[in-house]
């Protein structure tokens, strides 16, 4: 296991959150006082602005957050494995679509996708879809679960084959421009832009709604080839990508997205400067309108 991959397997749970602050919760009472919380958990100390218990206040890496986690318990409602459910308005009359998109660490790809909804179509802050979560494995737990790393051992996505990605809901004739902005976010040479981050939980990825038979994969085809890319189908529990220059193409049907935990949620990342608590902010406002759903994994809530 590589170094960065040893760290970020530090990493169990933030803290739970009542509605009136921090308080540390065990997994044993957590079980007994979430039913009080679903109703509004606030989630203030968004991932990059904790105050409580040693967490500092910007973040800038995973090595550094790693250390500062502390033992959480465990949600009750289980994340929906799609987002379909969100109720978004077709623009323009358009059909709706989910896909994701993997490149690496789901933290700076979250972000960049966000721009791309507001970009490409002018959405706001209530009406954002990306999320960051798991896919490409083939297994989940008895309760249908796919997690991050945690010391409990609950359904580690790296152990179910799964790659870390974003997903989110598009009109469909928005995927070959949406699939531009991703194939911009390789290197001139067709790397990640975190090569330090290695295996399988990292490899380029994407999912379309029956893969390469999507009505839209020759303009997904056409964005990977721009870049000198190739894309590949994946068949579940594929390695890492790195120096192939190629992208594992599935179907969400057959390999579906699984949302990651909340504190994984619209995080800064380690590569580039802090996005700002406007940006952090958005995880509240998500959870709060239901676009963030509980996983069940551990978690801040």
């Amino acid at each position: 296991m590589k170094t960065n991959t040893i760290l970020k397997s530090l990493l169990l749970a933030i803290p739970l959150w009542s509605t009136s602050g921090f308080q540390l919760t065990t997994p044993f009472a957590a079980q007994g006082q979430v039913q009080k919380k679903q109703q509004h958990v606030n989630l203030r100390a968004s991932t990059n602005d904790y105050t409580s218990d040693g967490l500092t206040e910007s973040e800038s890496n995973r090595r550094s957050f790693m250390k500062n986690l502390v033992m959480g318990g465990l949600g009750s409602v289980i994340a929906t494995s799609s987002f379909s459910d969100a109720a978004f308005a077709a623009e323009g009359g358009d059909s709706l679509t989910d896909v994701y998109f993997g490149v690496g660490c789901y933290w700076h790809i979250q972000h960049e996708f966000v721009e791309a909804e507001r970009k490409l179509l002018g959405r706001g802050d209530k009406d954002l879809t990306s999320r960051t979560g798991y896919a490409g494995g083939t297994a989940t737990d008895k309760e249908g679960r796919v997690c991050y790393h945690n010391f409990m051992g609950v359904a580690d996505y790296g152990k179910f084959g799964h790659g870390e990605v974003v997903g989110m809901t598009i009109p469909e004739t928005s995927i070959g421009d949406f699939a531009k902005e991703y194939f911009d976010l390789f290197t001139a040479k067709g790397e990640r832009v975190d090569p330090m981050d290695r295996g399988g939980e990292y490899r380029s990825l994407l999912g379309l709604p029956n893969g390469a038979n999507n009505p839209a994969y020759p303009a997904v085809e056409a964005a990977a080839t721009a870049k000198g890319m190739t894309l590949r189908m994946g068949k579940g529990n594929d390695p890492d990508t790195l120096g192939t220059k190629s992208v594992f193409v599935y179907d969400t049907a057959k390999f579906p997205f699984y949302q990651a935990e909340i504190y994984h949620q619209f995080h800064n990342d380690f590569q580039s400067p802090a996005y700002g608590k406007k940006y952090n902010s958005l995880q509240q406002l998500a959870f709060d309108d239901g676009r963030l759903k509980i996983t069940n994994c551990p978690d801040k809530v």
